[in-house]
């Protein structure tokens, strides 16, 4: 379908859009429980879990908010020597695409587009609290969709908006 330029001639349609709106940590915290003693240990190589959650809800018109929450924690044999939890929010403009795409873009692209800088943020926090950055590991987004909605499926739910 062609659309009206602003001179009169026709425009073709740009196809599906992505755009980010906006990038924000909506919260944020570290904890170093034994600092400064627990810096010593890092002799040790810690066994880092890491927990990732990804929400999404219309916000108006084509526009969503987009959360990606980023738990972890390194452990040695002493306990914990850091934690932190990151909650990074984005607004994204989803536009053009089929209504039965458009929640696999939502919660598989917008978080693929907010990782790099969630990563960067955790990364930095750890570094400040003493110890080497953590660099994660890339994520597959389109993995972690698939396996909640098959839990999605097997629980008899409707998909999430």
């Amino acid at each position: 379908m062609a659309t009206q330029a602003g001179n009169g001639t026709p425009q073709a349609n740009p196809g599906p859009t992505l755009n980010v709106l906006a990038q924000y940590i909506k919260d944020l915290s570290f904890e170093n429980p034994h600092a400064p003693r627990g810096l010593n240990a890092a002799n040790e190589a810690p066994s880092i879990e890491l927990q990732v959650n990804v929400g999404g809800q219309p916000i108006q018109g084509d526009d969503y908010a987009v959360e990606l929450k980023i738990e972890g924690r390194a452990v040695v044999k002493a306990g914990v020597m850091f934690s932190f939890d990151l909650l990074y929010g984005g607004a994204f403009r989803v536009s053009g695409f089929p209504e039965e795409q458009t929640h696999q873009v939502v919660m598989i692209e917008c978080p693929r587009m907010l990782f790099p800088f969630a990563r960067e943020i955790i990364a930095t926090v750890v570094r400040n609290g003493g110890f080497p950055p953590l660099m994660i590991d890339p994520i597959d987004f389109a993995s972690l969709y698939q396996q909640r909605m098959a839990e999605v499926a097997q629980q008899g739910n409707v998909k999430p908006a």
